[in-house]
């Protein structure tokens, strides 16, 4: 600098500066270069350091560490965490400016102290017997509601009907359903989870349910005929009730340990085929792997539910029905795209009282056969692979089942327990456009007296599977008239022919005709807003001894018939918060299911409309 001062003075003379103007010297150029110069704001001197602002500090336990200083440039800093920042950017409700990030606590698509974006602050809440700064509060409310006229063969007794022309064994044959469930749920986690686990949790969920049924005929709802012929019924359940406590990390990826204990959603296979309930139990649970295996070890005790809405009835001892299941989930085996499950599943059944539900109607044992009560052990062994094979999608089960029932209702005698189980859908996408193939194969007991069951029953079953309860097979019960007492060939929400009393709270039946499925379908995305689902199956009994038996008939074919079903599915505002859906199928017997089945009107089809609407906070 000192070699340039005469020539930035003559520079400074040319320029007309009077004689006592101040002279740039190496001084006030080295002055004027440095960052505290607004005058050359952004500009900094090469191999000049400015000192770093402190060190931040910050007092919240769980929470990320601040990096150091050295990482931030000079006019940024750090702050504690994420959550509260575009809360403080809220000071004025009346500040249009901040008009996309302030909104409504009553808001669940934007950042919501009650859907858990927040943290809970303590400050303001000092009544609340917790402590730290990583809190979360997660409320929601469901109304989830049902409108269905359908048509099914109802039995009828002479004596019990008001139809004056009813001579016949099955009378008329519509009702009509309406059922609103209400869901209340609130959550307590601690932790910050956007990347591990939570530390713990606590959640309830309670559902309160109404629901209305009018039938044409008499010991349809309840034993007595003195009761009329419609009923409306309240209930409230507890379907969630469980502390989960994360044990510990097992990678620095948040591979982990967690138990949960109390009432809790489990799902066996990614289906649903042999158990989705919400059941009281002890889960281990974690993975491996960076995620690529996950385990899940689980002990149920299983709670007894309410007749009418299904429902969790915890008034009521539980039932002495265990069920013991442990699984593996591998991710990309055999093969990338693909998600293997392997899983055990033992259910131990010691129900020998004899029940009847809240209708007055036998549920434990089954009136069938002997009718005396039953003891069971079965045991479940299943493989299932969900993903995708290039352009692909592919959904499998496969299960056996062997053990031993200890009185079988044939015979009076202990039989072992021998059946099995399969089910596939094929689907592929063609731009908005989702074609489906779906095959189910369930055995059916081929000798009713001999010392083997070989019908394959499940434990729960709620299946998401061709069509689900759009179908009609799916959604509605068929009763087994002429060869039971309140039991169906078939379950609500259930695919398979079990000859059960009761999908909820009775027994799993292993003398039964087993189920074979074929069908077609097709999902069609018209617009984000409007979805259009068809299916076409074709069902069969897959062998009709035990029918034969208990109807005391020489031949009964298979054929079960054609079930046709479509479903319009609307979502106004492209979000899952509010959903509508109207559904109708119509049932096309077959030779085996008009054999069983007649009724007085001659009826050749029968029917099923479902509307369904559900919001959601």
């Amino acid at each position: 600098m000192a070699l340039f001062a005469p020539l930035l003075q003559i520079v400074a003379l040319a320029a007309g500066a009077p004689d006592d103007a101040a002279v740039a010297t190496p001084a006030t150029v080295e002055a004027a270069a440095t960052p505290g110069d607004s005058s050359i704001d952004g500009r900094r001197r090469p191999g000049v350091d400015t000192p770093l602002p402190p060190t931040i500090s910050q007092n919240n336990p769980g929470a990320v560490g601040v990096p150091p200083p050295e990482a931030f440039p000079t006019d940024e800093f750090p702050i504690p965490d994420r959550w509260r920042l575009a809360k403080a950017l809220c000071p004025d409700k009346n500040y249009t400016g901040l008009q996309n990030i302030c909104h409504s606590p009553f808001d669940p698509y934007h950042q919501n102290s009650l859907k858990g974006d927040r943290p809970i602050q303590l400050d303001k809440k000092g009544w609340l017997p917790i402590k730290g700064d990583d809190w979360f509060l997660q409320l929601n409310a469901i109304s989830d509601s049902i409108v269905e006229p359908r048509s099914f063969p109802t039995p009828v007794a002479d004596q019990t009907s008001t139809y004056p022309g009813a001579i016949d064994q099955f009378g008329r044959d519509r009702s009509l359903v309406a059922a609103s469930t209400f869901l209340f749920g609130a959550a307590l986690t601690k932790g910050s989870t956007t990347y591990k686990p939570p530390d713990i949790e606590y959640r309830v969920l309670l559902a309160y349910n109404v629901n209305y049924v009018n039938v044409q005929e008499r010991r349809v709802l309840n034993v007595r005929s003195s009761k009329p012929s419609h009923r409306t019924d309240t209930f409230l359940g507890v379907q969630e009730a469980f502390i989960d406590k994360h044990l510990g990390n097992r990678s620095d990826r948040f591979d982990f340990d967690s138990l949960r204990v109390g009432i809790q959603p489990f799902q066996a296979d990614f289906r649903g085929f042999l158990f989705n309930d919400n059941q009281l139990g002890v889960r281990l649970f974690g993975n491996r792997d960076n995620n690529r295996y996950q385990y899940n070890v689980e002990l149920i005790w299983r709670l007894d539910k309410d007749t009418n809405s299904g429902l969790n009835d915890v008034t009521r001892k539980p039932r002495d029905d265990y069920v013991i299941h442990a699984n593996l989930f591998a991710q990309d085996f055999p093969m990338p795209g693909l998600t293997s499950l392997a899983s055990v599943t033992a259910n131990i059944n010691r129900e020998t009282d004899r029940v009847v539900d809240h209708n007055g109607f036998p549920i434990r044992p089954a009136f069938l056969g002997d009718q005396r009560p039953r003891e069971y052990e079965a045991y479940y062994v299943g493989y299932s692979v969900d993903g995708r094979i290039k352009r692909l999608n592919l959904t499998s089960s496969l299960y056996g089942v062997f053990g031993r029932d200890r009185n079988s209702f044939f015979t009076s005698k202990p039989a072992n327990i021998r059946a099995f189980f399969a089910a596939a859908e094929l689907s592929y996408d063609i731009d908005w456009i989702r074609v489906k193939l779906s095959g189910l194969y369930a055995t059916g007991d081929g000798k009713a007296k001999d010392n083997t069951e070989g019908g394959f029953d499940a434990i729960f079953e709620n299946p998401i599977f061709a069509g689900a309860d759009t179908s009609y097979w799916i959604r509605q019960t068929i009763p087994f008239a002429g060869g039971g007492v309140n039991v169906g060939i078939n379950q609500r929400n259930g695919i398979l022919n079990s000859l059960r009393s009761s999908k909820d709270q009775g027994q799993s039946n292993f003398n039964n005709p087993g189920t074979m499925l074929l069908g077609v379908g097709g999902d069609f995305d018209l617009t984000p807003q409007l979805r259009l689902s068809t299916n076409v199956n074709h069902l069969w009994f897959e062998n009709t001894a035990t029918l034969r038996e208990l109807r005391n008939e020489g031949s009964i074919p298979k054929s079960i018939g054609w079930d046709v079903s479509a479903a319009a599915i609307w979502r106004p505002s492209m979000i899952q918060n509010i959903v509508f859906r109207l559904s109708g199928a119509v049932l096309d017997p077959g030779k085996g299911f008009s054999d069983l089945f007649t009724n007085s009107n001659g009826d050749s089809r029968y029917y099923s409309v479902l509307f369904n609407a559900i919001l959601a906070f």
